[in-house]
């Protein structure tokens, strides 16, 4: 297709989109007036403006039932969590029964590596990226250090090669098999949160296995994003949070998912409480665990109903579309996007740096060679809601449920103005 960096083009290209009806299913906020172009849902998602419908039953039935909604709620609270498991697991490629909703994601990933992390005095080293989110440095660092480890000599950070933003696949396999036998564990980001870069998971997963460790992602920012076939890719274990792309509200409840070959093992580590317990006999009060067969067994308590309601609500809209066309939009946006960027680029003559190789999702991370956080500062208060890096990157993510192309016109021509401005 042939881009045009016109208001009326970028109008033809909604007019002929299949989603654009759903822009009116989300609350925009407004800055002087305007509803802004929303550049952040790989941040924290729009509010859907069915969610309150799915929280004020929950209230209702709070309110009327008291106790007895765990029973007798229309969705009665004790298996809320499972209506979300088949419509999850076509987002994530997985069986309903390896997918559960929980906690929130760096408490999962520390359940997981419980199981998934288990040191021995030859086998014992973690590979992730360097850099990784904050997060995820702190728990291999403190789960090394519980294992009576040393993070230097334990954790392997993947780097990239001088002078290039985004790291090689063939980088990334070579070290796997170079650390080989010492391997106990890969656990890296589906899709970097800096650079927006989706690494090849098929490939990093089969590798990772081929050589004896298990294999676990950080899909924080790849579900709802990116295609995702982490029981085809046999994958050991994978969590990811709710908030960004599947827009379920701030700091809102976890997923994972558990590969089969590990589910219904007693012997299995895992630190376990009531509510992963047989639902048959959770309320026997026996004093054995009885694991759920499912990805269940992992949670520990019952499940925060308040917060897994608008995930429900969220889902819905996941059904109604599927990721296939969701995927598809975000192609063609983040293409148009990209287009608009490069076009500006020439008309202001800045120079502006796109970081995000081609393997990417909805995020196009760039570097504003010459520009300052004042150029930032300018899009925010002009209504674009984006996000700022050190030392100098805008992370633009246009998600494909809300976002329009005359969003991304309209962004160029207020970037333009601001880098005009500065």
């Amino acid at each position: 297709m042939e881009f045009k960096n016109t208001l009326e083009f970028a109008q033809s290209l909604d007019a002929k989109d299949n989603l654009k009806s759903y822009r009116d299913e989300f609350f925009f906020p407004k800055i002087k007036g305007k509803e802004v172009i929303y550049f952040t849902g790989n941040s924290l998602g729009l509010q859907p403006k069915r969610t309150k419908a799915f929280v004020d039953e929950v209230m209702k039935d709070w309110g009327e039932l008291a106790v007895e909604g765990h029973f007798y709620a229309e969705k009665p609270w004790w298996d809320y969590h499972e209506r979300l498991a088949k419509p999850l697991a076509k987002v994530v490629g997985a069986l309903p029964e390896e997918v559960s909703v929980m906690n929130t994601l760096t408490v999962n990933l520390h359940l997981l590596m419980v199981s998934f992390y288990n040191p021995t005095k030859t086998r014992f080293k973690i590979l992730c990226e360097e850099k990784a989110f904050p997060s995820d440095q702190y728990m291999f660092q403190s789960q090394v250090r519980f294992h009576g480890l040393d993070p230097d000599e334990t954790i392997v950070e993947l780097k990239k090669r001088d002078g290039e933003n985004h790291w090689r696949t063939e980088d990334i396999l070579e070290t796997i098999e170079e650390l080989g036998d010492e391997l106990a564990l890969v656990l890296i980001g589906g899709v970097n949160y800096y650079n927006g870069q989706v690494m090849d998971m098929k490939a990093i997963t089969k590798t990772g296995k081929a050589v004896g460790a298990n294999v676990g992602w950080d899909l924080a920012h790849a579900v709802g994003n990116v295609e995702l076939k982490l029981h085809d890719w046999d994958a050991d274990f994978a969590s990811w949070c709710s908030y960004k792309y599947m827009n379920s509200g701030p700091g809102n409840a976890s997923g994972i998912f558990v590969n089969k070959r590990h589910l219904n093992k007693k012997d299995i580590q895992r630190f376990e409480g009531w509510w992963g317990t047989k639902k048959e006999t959770r309320f026997l009060m026996k004093p054995e665990f009885e694991p759920m067969e499912n990805a269940d067994a992992w949670q520990i308590s019952n499940v925060p109903v308040l917060s897994v309601a608008p995930y429900l609500a969220s889902l819905t809209m996941f059904e109604e579309v599927g990721m296939a066309k969701l995927i598809e939009k975000r192609n063609l946006i983040v293409s148009y996007l990209e287009f608009i960027l490069h076009e500006i680029d020439k008309e202001v003559d800045s120079s502006f740096e796109i970081i995000t190789p081609k393997d990417r999702g909805c995020q196009l991370s760039v570097f504003l060679h010459g520009q300052g956080k004042s150029l930032f500062n300018y899009l925010m208060e002009n209504g674009v809601v984006t996000d700022w890096r050190e030392p100098n990157v805008i992370r633009l993510a246009p998600a494909p449920f809300y976002c329009s192309y005359e969003d991304m016109y309209r962004f160029g021509q207020i970037l333009k103005s601001g880098v005009l401005a500065n």
